[in-house]
């Protein structure tokens, strides 16, 4: 069974193939390689197109068929958003509406959707589960939360059956080291450690130590790459056994501080990361963790691999043999 993957050559898109690929789905690939990789295309055909671009699109359900759609392709990054929100609101908005009305005029009316917890805002040190207010505070928040209301509008009216992922911080790489974590520029912490452990860059800039936690640096919920998609599978098999339209947040319910993340990669790597100590980031939250139960006891997802020990031990492994970076 052919299913497109949005953004299957970004990092948790192609994850996300290969997970399809052994759960026996063919993963078709449509990506623009914007932020994508092409070498990240290694479980299925892809299709090169944009989802702003309502004939390519088209192309992609024409020469496959797909029966059911994982979307991840958006740009995710919050500072960008804070700039230039339009390019968020033409890019996440209006290429999710783009796939979603070619979907229904397809058929294809299994949607698993690739949101985020920046939905609910500045909700700062408390558990946030699926019932929690959602107040987004940039674009990159509202552009998801807008398509999962789009989604909800299309399955009143049109019968599209949709499971929506709110999830925190993705970390790790595939354990056999095939696809892996880069971002052009890179934003998230951990890719940021391996890069000082490695000595691509000179160190590890720490935004705050005087915030009212154990070691004074803020606290982010990490879940392993490995285990979020293994969740999207089950929310496909889920729409797929014809049940209900659902929304569950992926993480573990734990945190780790920033340096707990920084200990682990010394302890990971046997090599020193380079820190320097800087003023808090504006916006940047205690605690932010997440309440999964849901997932848990509706999905039956378990996030297995997701200790720091593992998503560090797997994300430098493929870190010292990938061959993205210039």
């Amino acid at each position: 069974m052919d299913i497109l993957v949005t953004g299957g050559a970004g990092y948790i898109g192609s994850h996300a193939c290969k997970a399809l690929a052994r759960a026996g789905f063919t993963p078709i690939t449509f990506d623009n390689f914007s932020t994508g990789w092409r070498d990240a295309v290694r479980f299925g055909p892809y299709v090169e197109g944009d989802l702003t671009d309502k004939s390519s699109i088209a192309r992609v359900f024409q020469e496959h068929d797909p029966k059911a759609i994982l979307h991840f392709a958006a740009l995710s990054r919050v500072d960008e958003a804070m700039s230039n929100p339009g390019l968020y609101w033409r890019n996440n908005v209006l290429g999710s509406l783009n796939l979603i009305e070619a979907a229904v005029e397809h058929g294809c009316l299994d949607f698993v959707f690739s949101s985020t917890c920046a939905t609910y805002g500045d909700q700062d040190n408390v558990v946030l589960d699926e019932s929690s207010p959602q107040e987004p505070l940039n674009a990159y928040g509202a552009s998801k939360l807008t398509v999962e209301r789009i989604l909800h509008d299309f399955g009143v009216t049109h019968g599209l059956r949709h499971v929506i992922f709110r999830y925190f911080n993705v970390a790790g790489a595939d354990p056999e080291a095939e696809v892996g974590e880069f971002h052009r520029p890179e934003t998230h912490l951990i890719p940021i450690v391996l890069d000082a452990v490695a000595g691509i860059r000179d160190g590890v800039t720490i935004y705050g130590t005087d915030y009212p936690t154990e070691d004074g640096t803020c606290i982010r919920d990490y879940v392993h790459v490995s285990d979020l998609v293994d969740a999207h599978v089950l929310g496909l098999r889920w729409l797929m056994e014809g049940k209900g339209n659902e929304v569950f947040n992926l993480g573990t319910g734990s945190g780790f501080s920033v340096r707990e993340v920084i200990d682990s990669a010394r302890r990971v790597t046997n090599r020193d990361v380079p820190t320097t100590l800087g003023d808090r980031r504006a916006g940047d939250a205690v605690k932010l963790v997440s309440g999964s139960t849901r997932a848990e006891e509706e999905l039956n997802w378990q996030p297995r691999q997701s200790t720091m020990h593992q998503m560090i031990e797997d994300a430098w492994r493929w870190h010292q043999v990938a061959d993205y970076r210039e």
